[in-house]
């Protein structure tokens, strides 16, 4: 299938690829944000069971 887009191919596709690079940027930055708070939430129960004995 492949789509004419004439004059507008350049700004279409831009718009595309803006609309990827987005979506992976917010689908990084939510990987990489769930690690960060598993990591923390691991050294706070580390901390209560220390404290729990």
């Amino acid at each position: 299938m492949s789509i004419a887009l004439g004059k507008y191919a350049a700004v279409v596709l831009g718009s595309y690829a803006a609309a990827i690079l987005l979506l992976m940027g917010l689908v990084g930055f939510s990987l990489w944000r769930d690690a960060r708070m598993r990591r923390a939430l691991e050294a706070v129960e580390a901390r209560q069971r220390k404290t729990d004995g």
